[in-house]
């Protein structure tokens, strides 16, 4: 089983896409709430900016992102939920 599909096997899947920026990271924002620490969210986007914005997104929020891939204009985005709040308001 390709290393995506497994991890999104172990884990929530997010469909943001048709969403544009920043629609796709605030959603997963509010996914992560409901992941336990340790555990992964699976976010499917279509939107190219998606690639800087959950880069960046992991960096300041002490999730990591475990792979990014693309194909056909599909992003697929791993996280790993981080110990901090996921950037809970």
């Amino acid at each position: 089983m390709p290393e995506t599909n497994r991890l999104a096997a172990e884990g929530a899947v997010l469909d943001t896409s048709g969403l544009a920026c920043p629609l796709p990271v605030l959603k997963a924002r509010k996914a992560l709430r409901d992941v336990a620490p340790g555990n992964i969210l699976t976010i499917i986007a279509t939107d190219p900016a998606s690639v800087i914005d959950f880069r960046h997104f992991c960096d300041v929020s002490g999730n990591e992102l475990v792979s990014q891939t693309e194909s056909a204009g599909i992003f697929t985005y791993v996280i790993r939920r981080g110990e901090a709040t996921a950037g809970k308001r």
